[in-house]
């Protein structure tokens, strides 16, 4: 593992809320069979959890998937958007309401500023799914702050930054879990079983991987428009420099399950490339064996937005290099998914058309076999119990909270998945720079080219971003 850079660090100033309570939006629950206990596991035996950032994908998937185990126990939510703020707290409460059979079972309690959140002793654990330029502060933060971390991915929108995560994770030994959810068998145990049959030789010698991953649209309104009441801008926008409000670069105000629009601006993220590069690179890295390392050259082209607000990659292709000889080429033009390829044979495998929230890429898209290869054979072979048995997660949250409660490494701990974004990352630098690169994923650190190790980091806007955590 890389020794820890030298980072100066500064003292986080907190920047005060600003705003005004705006209505809240009603939400259905899911379908439960009222209780009136937990069964075995009491108030006492629970893991409290607090919920930074209460959008698209919290709602959809993290407290989805999180309320479904009795061990947790959601008491906190925290939001720079009031509204937001508010219909989680009614979401959350609702569904323990629910649950119990009792109305006001539980007082969950709301902050405006994640900090006071973390500052909160009664709570274990933090599930943080913000916007991908919000993902590597927090956790550090949690991390000091001893809290246990569920991050949503990427983990960073730098490989500086996410370097420094990783690190601080490690050092405090809090249990971390990256939403890498492919990686458990539980909706998808294709990708698990492809992983197994290529590191058991079923299709020879590995010698290329092809990962195939959508492109987002140009366009988005750029009118600039009021900051609406109750949205705390300033800190929304964070480390990124200052820039005005228009509501196609944040999220939507009436509908918290769309895809917000800073999804397709690189002020907040990299596009597609980390978005759900990381899924795919993650499941690639598997496959490889090469979790804990990255490419050594990667050369590509791309496509970017010349006129509109979204500004991230469209069309793109990438050719990436590992030590181990294995070639990884990534294009927006293969079919959504990883293929490995080897002398005898090759495997395929996706999701299918199903995402993880209805608004995903490919979640109605036309039906696709997730689970394919060269030879109908491969995909029964059975794994002996003297070959390769890689980590087996029932499902991402709850193998967590397992972790939390056992102690032991989660199956996408912080070093793995860094590796994961740290590899879209490089592959998106290679976007901006002509010419094939060469990189050294022990020191990371691009060799001889000053130009592209210029987009390891960013500038961070005081008070906001990880460059003034005091650690």
């Amino acid at each position: 593992m890389n020794e820890k850079p030298n980072y100066n660090r500064r003292d986080f100033v907190k920047t005060a809320v600003k705003g005004a309570v705006v209505s809240t939006v009603a939400f259905g629950f899911p379908s439960i069979v009222p209780s009136s206990v937990f069964g075995k596991n009491a108030p006492s035996n629970k893991i409290n959890i607090g919920q930074i950032g209460c959008g698209r994908i919290a709602r959809g998937h993290d407290l989805a998937e999180t309320f479904k185990y009795d061990v947790a126990r959601i008491i906190a939510v925290a939001d720079v958007d009031r509204g937001r703020l508010q219909s989680g707290k009614t979401l959350i409460e609702g569904w323990y309401d629910q649950k119990m059979g009792k109305t006001g079972y539980l007082d969950v309690k709301t902050y405006e500023d994640y900090h006071e959140l973390l500052a909160n002793k009664d709570i274990d654990a933090v599930m943080i799914s913000t916007p991908d330029h919000w993902h590597a502060q927090p956790a550090m933060e949690a991390a000091l702050a001893g809290k246990h971390i569920y991050l949503q991915k990427p983990t960073s929108l730098t490989i500086e930054e996410g370097r420094v995560m990783s690190d601080i994770v490690r050092k405090t030994g809090v249990v971390f879990q990256l939403g890498s959810q492919q990686r458990s068998v539980n909706p998808w145990p294709q990708f698990k079983k492809a992983c197994e049959l290529v590191r058991n030789g079923r299709i020879g010698k590995l010698h290329t991987v092809h990962v195939g991953l959508p492109s987002d649209p140009a366009g988005g309104n750029v009118m600039e428009m009021p900051v609406p009441e109750g949205l705390n801008y300033d800190m929304w926008l964070g480390s990124t420099p200052y820039i005005y409000y228009t509501a196609d670069r944040v999220h939507s105000q009436t509908d918290p399950t769309s895809r917000g629009g800073w999804l397709r601006c690189e002020q907040f993220g990299a596009g597609m490339i980390t978005g759900w590069g990381v899924h795919h690179i993650d499941i690639a890295h598997w496959g490889m064996d090469t979790e804990y390392t990255g490419p050594i050259e990667v050369e590509a082209t791309a496509e970017f937005p010349k006129t509109g607000l979204w500004n991230v990659h469209g069309r793109y292709q990438v050719q990436a290099k590992y030590a181990n000889g294995v070639n990884m080429l990534m294009s927006s033009q293969n079919p959504n998914g990883v293929k490995f390829e080897g002398t005898d044979g090759w495997i395929f495998v996706s999701r299918g058309n199903v995402g993880v929230t209805a608004s995903d890429p490919g979640a109605s898209a036309a039906p696709s076999k997730a689970f394919n290869a060269s030879d109908p054979k491969i995909l029964n072979s059975q794994i002996g119990p003297k070959e390769i048995h890689l980590y087996e997660s029932l499902e991402q949250h709850g193998n967590w909270l397992d972790c939390i409660q056992s102690k032991k490494q989660t199956i996408s701990p912080a070093e793995v998945a860094h590796r994961s974004c740290s590899a879209c990352l490089v592959a998106h630098a290679a976007m901006k720079i002509p010419g094939k690169l060469y990189w050294d994923p022990k020191k990371e650190k691009f060799k001889n080219n000053e130009e592209a190790n210029k987009l390891l980091s960013r500038p961070q806007r005081y008070p906001y971003g990880t460059s003034y955590v005091k650690i």
